[in-house]
């Protein structure tokens, strides 16, 4: 998300860069560039022109134009504005501070992922929070909806109200409530019906279910490619039922973004989560701050380091310490490290987070980065035998044509796997004889190949 955005951001940043010292005009220039950008961003009219208009009357200073490094003085009033207009404090947060069990209500329109959704809620509660979580489906209407929620909660592991025929919505919640109560549940979460548009029967059951339950938290579940639409989805739920968040979904397949900047600004409300897959995973808090350090190209390291946190497999990451230790690192291991990678999002998840990626965007895309590269690196590795895995050295060119075979793939790629792993074995070998002393005392210089031997 926000891609088209901030290849532009950083193409205007980087003329004004150029310029030295700004004039007015400098400034005026580059704020009808940053106007068009957010316009083909699909970001609403009103939202650009209140955004724009708040980043000139600070741009055209004089603390700015006469500033030691003005341009940069311009960023930081851009990444200020991006902040106020996508922020919020209750990035991923769902406020539990109501008797137990606290309703969270998903409303929005038909296929928006609310189903999908709320699973991922209900998981993220139940590993991150520790609650006991029921999933409620007041969706009558979609064929098989009520049994499609009830086959994610096996899924994530967490209780799903029984289905009972001819129910109507507002009866289902009912129970729903007095299961959590009986049952002692601490959330409630209830997904409800959506229509392909907007109407007044749509309006009027949320309205109903909203009377008799009460909810905590009302979350609108909006599909980031809904553009310009998203302004209207957003009054509207907000005017009649009232919201209390925004869930962005399909955010992984929206490479303007403009969605997430109309939707905060029209309705006041946050922007609590994005979806960024159809994985029950591919959930994630939306922090302002650093979807605007992002978008500005600064990165997002604190995202990284928390995606690697949450994806080690502490006790895997251990084993292979100690294994390294012993001067031991063999394909298993290798797979291992493809596996982790994958599970961060790749390559291009991974490149995404790292500051300054715009500038060598370029680059990258000429280089031709495969991400299907660590799946065929795993498939080969797969074909091969327990033996063979722990002993490279057993792969003659008849046992690599056998495993090119098994695994779909050629010679050329298995030969350069090996070398991979074989640089990987050299590192891990000259780390383990310096130890962390000869570490401190040569740098990194001494692990690279050809660095002389002590």
């Amino acid at each position: 998300m926000f891609e088209s955005l901030s290849s532009r951001f950083t193409d205007v940043f980087d003329r004004l860069r150029r310029r030295g010292a700004l004039t007015e005009a400098d400034v005026d220039a580059a704020m009808r560039e940053i106007r068009v950008a957010l316009l083909e961003a699909d970001v609403a009219l009103p939202v650009v022109k209140s955004f724009v208009d708040g980043v000139r009357a600070k741009a055209v200073g004089q603390e700015v134009l006469r500033s030691v490094s003005p341009a940069q003085m311009v960023v930081k009033i851009v990444h200020d504005r991006l902040v106020a207009t996508l922020g919020s404090d209750a990035a991923g947060t769902i406020n539990l501070n109501a008797v137990p069990p606290v309703v969270v209500m998903l409303v929005g329109l038909q296929g928006s992922g609310k189903t999908t959704t709320a699973a991922k809620i209900a998981r993220l509660l139940k590993e991150r929070e520790r609650r006991k979580v029921l999933l409620v489906s007041l969706d009558v209407n979609r064929p098989a909806a009520q049994d499609q929620l009830a086959i994610l909660a096996k899924q994530v592991e967490v209780a799903s109200l029984p289905v009972v025929a001819l129910e109507r919505p507002v009866a289902i919640a009912r129970r729903g409530l007095d299961v959590g109560r009986r049952e002692a549940y601490d959330v409630l979460i209830l997904d409800t019906a959506g229509r392909l548009h907007i109407d007044e029967p749509l309006m009027q059951e949320v309205a109903a279910v909203r009377d008799a339950t009460q909810p905590t938290e009302t979350l609108l579940v909006a599909d980031a490619l809904t553009g310009q639409d998203a302004v209207n989805l957003a009054k509207s739920f907000a005017e009649r039922i009232g919201i209390t968040g925004i869930v962005l979904t399909r955010t992984d397949g929206d490479a303007r973004g403009g969605a997430a900047l109309s939707m905060r600004a029209v309705t006041g409300q946050p922007i609590k989560f994005v979806g960024t897959g159809e994985k029950l995973d591919a959930l994630e808090a939306f922090h302002a701050e650093r979807v605007a350090s992002r978008i500005l190209g600064m990165g997002d390291v604190l995202g990284l380091v928390e995606k690697a946190a949450e994806t080690v497999d502490r006790e895997e990451a251990e084993k292979l310490a100690k294994k390294l230790q012993k001067g031991g690192f063999d394909l298993d291991d290798l797979a291992a490290q493809l596996r982790q990678l994958r599970k961060m999002g790749g390559m291009g998840g991974i490149m995404g987070m790292l500051p300054g990626i715009n500038k060598v965007k370029k680059q990258l895309e000429d280089a031709r980065i495969d991400e299907t590269l660590l799946k065929r690196q795993e498939a080969i590795i797969g074909s091969m035998t327990k033996a063979e895995r722990r002993t490279p050295k057993l792969l003659d060119a008849s046992r690599r044509r056998r495993i090119a075979a098994g695994s779909g793939t050629t010679v050329p790629e298995i030969n350069r796997l090996l070398k991979q792993y074989q640089d990987m074995a050299d590192m891990m070998k000259r780390m383990n004889k310096l130890g962390k002393k000869g570490l401190q005392r040569h740098g990194v210089q001494a692990l690279l190949p050809g660095a002389p031997r002590r």
